[in-house]
Parts: structure tokens; sequence; C-alpha cells
């Protein structure tokens, strides 16, 4: 079976990290697997990965904090496994970097398809030409920038933003955004759009103090404001 890709699993309970291992495995991936935060982002540096099943709770350090520091110099795809399903873990995942999270207990197969789906959005290559706008999309590229600084996004906000940036006034649905968007995840309610939106204002916000374009239609969607060019 051909390799699908590298996939570092990231887990201190051994019972765990044998079933994943073993369905990765099975899957078509390549895998490899330490129980240390520290251990994780020694093995990131020296390249070769090509995604991370990465546990919250480590014996050292906090899964948290390990993929801050690897968003320091790596966008490598983050699958986060937490036991705990609280909004505020959700939200921290995605503020720091994840492209999605599974909460424990999960299905070897739920996670193999989700890394799958991950793979796939980090290969896309969708063009269009940029914008000289206070938001500036570059998909062949995958940057926005806004006012001229470039944002740093999880996979899911940067297709989300970039939906609304190149339908301006529009409003979408929940519905019609997880249509487009997150079509091929497993297990995702509309509750994730709310949490994305959150996280992209919140960065907008960190970039430029006060700027909030995405307006909220109660009841009925989101919608991003038509945004002036830059002078």
């Amino acid at each position: 079976m051909s390799l699908l890709g590298a996939v570092l699993v990231v887990e201190d309970e051994a019972a765990i990290a044998d079933t994943l291992l073993y369905s990765l495995k099975a899957e078509g991936f390549a895998t490899e697997w330490v129980t240390l935060g520290r251990d994780a982002l020694a093995r990131l540096a020296q390249g070769g990965i090509d995604c991370i099943l990465l546990d919250v709770g480590l014996p050292d350090m906090r899964g948290f904090d390990v993929c801050r520091e690897l968003r320091k110099t790596s966008d490598v795809p983050v699958l986060f496994l937490t036991a705990r399903s609280d909004e505020i873990d959700r939200i921290v995942g995605l503020e720091i970097g994840a492209d999605d999270y599974v909460t424990k207990p999960f299905s070897p197969r739920e996670v193999a398809a989700r890394i799958k789906t991950i793979l796939r959005r980090a290969a896309r290559q969708i063009t269009s030409a940029p914008e000289s706008a206070a938001l500036a999309l570059d998909r062949a590229g995958g940057r926005i920038t806004c006012h001229g600084q470039p944002l740093t996004l999880t996979r899911y906000e940067f297709l989300l933003l970039a939906e609304l940036i190149e339908h301006p006034e529009r409003i979408f649905s929940r519905a019609q955004l997880m249509d487009r968007i997150w079509q091929d995840a497993l297990d995702t309610d509309e509750r994730t759009v709310d949490t994305h939106i959150k996280t992209l204002r919140t960065k907008l916000r960190a970039a430029v103090p006060d700027f909030d374009p995405i307006i909220t239609h109660r009841g009925l969607g989101y919608s991003l404001s038509r945004i002036p060019p830059c002078a």
C-alpha cells in the first residue's frame, strides 16, 4: 500500500498510541511515536513529518505549549487529542494554530479520515488574483493580509475567511459555510463555524485594533462588510 504521509503521534498512554499506530499504518500512513513534548519538538525540527497527532495532556509540557513552539517555525498540520470537550479547550487549540481536534474516546478510523482531510486541504492549490484591499487574499499562496500584515491562520480559518472575502456583503448561513468549508469533515456541527469566527475576529483585532469586518446576522449567519481599498 502506498504511503499517504508521515504522522507523528505524540501520546504518553501506550494503549492509545498502539491503537492509533496500528490504525494509521493500516490506512497507509508512515508513523512515528514519542511520549514527551520536548521529544516531539526535537523530532519535528528534523523535518519529514506531514501531520502531528498531539495529546493535550503530556507528562513534561502541555500539548498547547508544544503547538505554540511549533508554530514559531512550522505550519505542519496539528490534530489535537483531548480528553475534554470544553469549548475553551477547542478555542485555545484553534487560536494557537491547530487544524482540528478529536475528543477521547474516539474512533481510530475517524482520526485517520480527519488526517486525510487535513492533508488534502494542505495540498489543494486554488488560484485567485490578489486584491489591494484592507483584507488581501492570495489563494495560490495560501495567504491573507490585513492592512498589509500577514495573518497566521489555520487552514480552516483561511478557507472560511477567503470565502467571506470573495463574497463581500453576502450572508452565509452556518449550514452553507459547513457545506463549503467542512464538507469532508466528520462529526462536526455548526458550532464549529461560530468557534472559527471567534478566533478570526481575535486575530483581525490583534492585527488592527477595533477592526471587525465580520458581521453577525442573528438567525441568519455571517457576512463580511465591503471594505474600501487601502490608501
